[in-house]
């Protein structure tokens, strides 16, 4: 089989197609066949060096969609020809197979292509576990999606407005606020404006807030804090880089800043989370966004285009 290896720590031009043996599915282990791999910021964090440790050499990518190849002993709940999509694996996802385990195989409803089920894994999951077991939003809140067009945004967008919610997305081009409207927020404004908060803060009328969902810490807390409102949570989802900030923002609103990291979360919280995300696929109000594709061996020019934001939705890569 082919696969990206990644043999030192680097540029998006360390990552080499190479030819592998195909996995073999231990007890409790599943073989995946790969159809489409999803790429995260993540992915390029740890492939830079920045973030966790790995063992050289290694494969990237934790999501994929693709049909389960083969099964090892005690693995009960899929067979071979199942369509899935993975929440991690054991091997990388940047490949044409993989080995998972199978805590780390879910269902891939009929109506999920393979691409749309490679943006659901780490996308999904981490707006999930931001909005509900971090923020605690609920139903009648008021939450601003602050960069509501890549895979995390978007998946956010569409689980607040299924909830009830009023949300409210900020985007950078005509088409990315296009899309946030098209995946369900109530209110777009652009954040390239330097005054784009107080267009949400007059949409609140004044008011500010319940919850901020945040992907670039760095530059925006400072500012999210002063539009919450009493009792206001932002969630860091992303960060890259230090920020300043003035705690009697938060101080005089009893707000809290919380930062989650998806893989943080427990075997309990993950099965409540993909048990949720199912039902939302399976009835429509979930329906993943897939931007740019790209050949498996163009892993690098992928890495580069997620780095510089130049897709609406998420970046995949097809073996």
């Amino acid at each position: 089989m082919l696969r990206i290896a990644v043999s030192e720590f680097g540029e998006p031009e360390v990552m080499k197609l190479e030819e592998a043996s195909l996995p073999e599915a231990g007890p409790g282990q599943v073989v995946v066949s790969i159809k489409a791999a999803g790429v995260n910021p993540v992915d390029t964090y740890i492939r830079a060096g920045l973030y966790g440790t790995r063992e050289l050499p290694y494969t990237p990518g934790f999501d994929a969609g693709g049909v389960v190849e083969a099964v090892g002993k005690g693995a009960t709940r899929f067979k071979p020809g199942d369509r899935v999509y993975t929440a991690g694996t054991l091997s990388g996802a940047y490949a044409q197979f993989a080995l998972c385990l199978e805590s780390q195989v879910r269902a891939l409803p009929e109506k999920i292509t393979f691409s749309q089920g490679a943006a659901i894994g780490v996308p999904y999951a981490t707006a999930y576990r931001a909005l509900f077991q971090k923020a605690r939003a609920v139903p009648g809140e008021t939450v601003l999606i602050h960069g509501a067009t890549g895979g995390v945004g978007t998946a956010a967008v569409q689980m607040a407005r299924a909830s009830g919610m009023v949300v409210i997305g900020t985007a950078g081009t005509k088409k990315g606020r296009d899309l946030a409207r098209e995946n369900g927020a109530h209110h777009v404004v652009e954040h390239g404006k330097p005054d784009h908060l107080k267009d949400v803060m007059e949409i609140t009328g004044g008011r500010g807030v319940d919850c901020i969902i945040e992907f670039l810490a760095n530059v925006n807390l400072g500012g999210d804090l002063k539009t919450l409102a009493g009792g206001g949570r932002v969630v860091v989802v992303g960060s890259r880089g230090a920020v300043e900030i003035d705690p009697r923002d938060a101080m005089g609103k009893d707000a809290v800043v919380l930062g989650m990291s998806l893989f943080n979360a427990t075997e309990t919280e993950l099965k409540s989370i993909h048990a949720a995300i199912f039902a939302g696929l399976d009835n429509g109000t979930l329906n993943p966004v897939v931007g740019l594709q790209f050949p498996l061996a163009q892993a690098p020019e992928a890495h580069h285009a997620v780095m510089e934001q130049k897709a609406l939705g998420k970046i995949v890569l097809v073996p």
